[in-house]
């Protein structure tokens, strides 16, 4: 589909004016300029509903959980309302969604509850496309005797070589880890594909889809993963990490916990008081996506409904903005650009581009494009294992632009604009 085409499909039910209207921090300046926040792959901004429900937590519900008394029960049912929406997000059941500190924490415990069942010689399958959050917490079990596989990447587009996948995968595989979404590159991994591939070899998969959730659809019946995760402050929430994990997996690994925790699940993989406020604001975050889709389809049923009509409107609102990015970078003299680039192929991508000028550091530009207001990362972003790999790690890695469906075609303009001014000085 063609830019124009994908525009005009979308005009007319999305509203980016009103989208930006729901968060505040958008009115922040620097230096007298409005910021532009394009560096939504390491924290979102956060819609005025979110704010509103952690202040209100405060004031109604601010009590532990389990208690005999009002504002008690009150934690105990915005608890419960807050899983029955991230399952209505996932796409399974409340009793199969954990929440946690973040996901590096979640993916941590759960790697330690499963490594009690493994024995010398089994082995995990990991990528070199992933955030280290969904490689460190695994390659510690290599202290039990695990053998660690790493799945190489093709340098040429930053995609996933899966030829390599299939060739390491063997009936010692006990599980797959591997991101929905590279954080650093955009591309996007054919999950459902890879978890067929896995579970032919009798292994689990492990998903991190942290990058993946605040740029498309999630259906973990639909991709028949085991695990799945990702982190609310990612898709316009709070600072928490939030876990799908199939019942009869709860039910069998055993975390690590204190002795008078229950043994239910899936509270008994939330160790300790939870930052309940925030699980507050991850109910709010849900709505508020909910809020959008019935806005673009009025015609939506329910919650489940509602996002999905959320995510094919900023789908392709993304889509529009990516591609003109990436159409105008290609034409900067000496840029080096990493990922897919073919805009038939940007089903194959999300809207997170990184890349190299002709001059000075990632730092030296970022520090640049930020004192003019324009907020971009510089960096490895925790994907060290990538950015080794494409030979930029001693190099500063590099600079990262993440556009959501907040952002807008003006912005991408004045990006565009200062990263020239910055090659000519």
């Amino acid at each position: 589909m063609s830019t124009p085409a994908v525009h005009e499909a979308t005009s007319k039910t999305f509203d980016v004016a009103w989208v930006r209207e729901q968060f505040p921090s958008l009115q922040l300046k620097m230096n007298g300029q409005q910021a532009a926040f394009l560096d939504g792959p390491a924290g979102t901004q956060v819609p005025r509903q979110v704010m509103d429900a952690v202040r209100k937590y405060f004031l109604d519900a601010n009590a532990n959980t389990y208690g005999a008394f009002l504002t008690s029960r009150r934690s105990n049912e915005i608890i419960a309302n807050t899983r029955a929406a991230m399952a209505d997000l996932f796409n399974c059941t409340p009793e199969e969604v954990v929440f946690g500190q973040n996901m590096t924490t979640i993916t941590l415990g759960l790697a330690r509850a499963i490594g009690r069942e493994l024995k010398p010689g089994d082995e995990i399958l990991l990528t070199i496309l992933d955030h280290d959050a969904n490689y460190s917490p695994w390659k510690v079990l290599q202290e039990k005797g695990v053998v660690i596989r790493t799945v190489d990447i093709r340098a040429s587009d930053c995609t996933l070589d899966l030829d390599d996948l299939k060739s390491k995968l063997n009936t010692k595989t006990k599980l797959v880890a591997v991101g929905y979404a590279s954080n650093i590159v955009g591309t996007i991994n054919p999950i459902a594909e890879i978890t067929k591939l896995a579970h032919t070899a009798g292994a689990m998969i492990y998903v991190d889809a942290v990058h993946y959730a605040p740029h498309g659809p999630i259906d973990v019946k639909a991709l028949d993963c085991d695990f799945l995760i990702c982190s609310p402050y990612k898709f316009f929430g709070p600072h928490m990490g939030a876990l799908y994990g199939k019942k009869q997996h709860l039910e069998r690994f055993k975390p690590y916990k204190v002795r008078p925790a229950t043994d239910s699940v899936p509270e008994c993989w939330e160790t300790g008081t939870q930052v309940q406020e925030l699980i507050a604001g991850i109910h709010a975050a849900v709505e508020y996506l909910a809020e959008l889709g019935l806005r673009c389809d009025p015609s939506a049923k329910n919650r489940r409904e509602a996002l999905l009509a959320a995510y094919r409107s900023t789908v392709a609102y993304e889509r529009t903005l990516v591609a003109k990015l990436i159409a105008a970078l290609l034409t900067i003299p000496g840029l080096q650009f990493f990922g897919i680039t073919e805009p038939q192929r940007f089903s194959e991508r999300c809207s997170t581009v990184s890349f190299r000028l002709p001059k000075g550091t990632p730092t030296d530009a970022a520090t640049f494009l930020g004192e003019r207001g324009i907020f971009i990362w510089d960096g490895n972003f925790y994907a060290i294992n990538l950015t080794e790999r494409l030979g930029v790690e001693q190099l500063g890695g590099v600079l990262r632009v993440g556009l959501v469906h907040y952002n807008t075609v003006q912005e991408v303009d004045r990006l565009l604009t200062a990263l020239k001014e910055f090659c000519a000085s």
